[in-house]
């Protein structure tokens, strides 16, 4: 009896660990291999409760989503031969499960050794082939895709793909910092300079033709001026002209302006006025009144200075 129990209690506890052994589970960004005897028999991305047959089948889960890595600094050499310290970091990302297990065993070391030496072999050679000023030029977006592509030429082998390679730094060395530095500012001044240079003209040329458009209009104006004054002494001349034309007009003409000649004669104080008396002025002042016949009349005569 106590056997049996016992004999039962092995059976069930091997149950338990067959069980347990045919199941497996896959976690969110996780693909697992399935492997027979160390042969890959099938891969398994859904997420979730697998099975696989007990002590025959084993598994290995690799990471597929994206990772990051930071690769230590190194010194390129620019095409004019400038010495240069770039400092990389790599996001990358498993593509081929499969590959990426046959060729490196599915471990993340290994796969960092292969992007390491691509990054930087990658980096050189696109540094090498430019120049300190066009490497400093292509700073940025240009210089992370030149980068990428050609780091990604033979990832493809081990089942991985670099998302992106960029260089987080770019330095120069501590003895070449003041000279590149120092010339640095020198071209930007320069090209500052232009660019004065260039403001200066273009307002050169905005002042000229705003002064020619000045000079238009004010001829244009003196012109129109000199037009409008021809035709008011045309239309005074005119006017004059149909006074003395008329006798009744001429007449009254000449009533006003003796009138206006004996108020600038009145100016001032103590004055004598002496008038013809078949003057218009005198025929006015008398009215029907009869000029004494012993009355001399005396002509206004102005003193001339010798």
């Amino acid at each position: 009896m106590k056997r049996g129990k016992i004999f039962i209690l092995i059976i069930a506890i091997f149950v338990v660990i067959v069980a347990i052994s045919g199941c497996y589970t896959v976690n969110h960004n996780d693909a697992v291999i399935l492997k027979e005897f160390g042969r890959v028999v099938s891969v398994q991305t859904n997420e979730g409760l697998h099975f696989k047959i007990p002590f025959v089948q084993d598994t290995q889960a690799i990471y597929i989503g994206s990772r990051i890595y930071d690769i230590p600094q190194s010194d390129v050499i620019t095409r004019d031969k400038k010495s240069m310290i770039a400092d990389d970091y790599v996001i990358w990302m498993v593509t081929d499960v499969v590959k990426y297990y046959q060729t490196l065993g599915g471990v993340s070391a290994r796969a960092e050794e292969r992007i390491d030496a691509a990054v930087y072999n990658a980096t050189k050679n696109i540094i090498s082939s430019m120049t300190q000023d066009e490497v400093i030029a292509a700073r940025g977006i240009t210089l992370t895709n030149m980068i990428t592509e050609e780091s990604n030429s033979d990832m493809s082998t081990y089942g991985i793909v670099i998302l992106t390679a960029e260089i987080k730094a770019l330095d120069l060395p501590e003895d070449n910092k003041e000279p590149v530095y120092e010339r640095m500012i020198s071209e930007r001044a320069n090209i500052a300079a232009g660019y004065k240079a260039q403001g200066d003209a273009e307002a050169q040329k905005i002042r000229n033709e705003t002064d020619k458009e000045v000079a238009i209009t004010l001829a244009n104006a003196n012109k129109e001026a000199e037009t409008i004054l021809a035709e008011g002494e045309a239309e005074y001349m005119r006017i004059l002209s149909e006074a003395y034309n008329d006798p009744d007009k001429a007449e009254f003409y000449n009533f006003i302006r003796s009138l206006d000649a004996l108020k600038e004669s009145m100016r001032g104080s103590d004055n004598t006025l002496i008038l013809d008396k078949n003057s218009e002025i005198a025929k006015l002042l008398y009215g029907d009144f009869e000029m004494p016949e012993n009355t001399i009349s005396v002509p206004v005569v102005t003193p001339v200075e010798e």
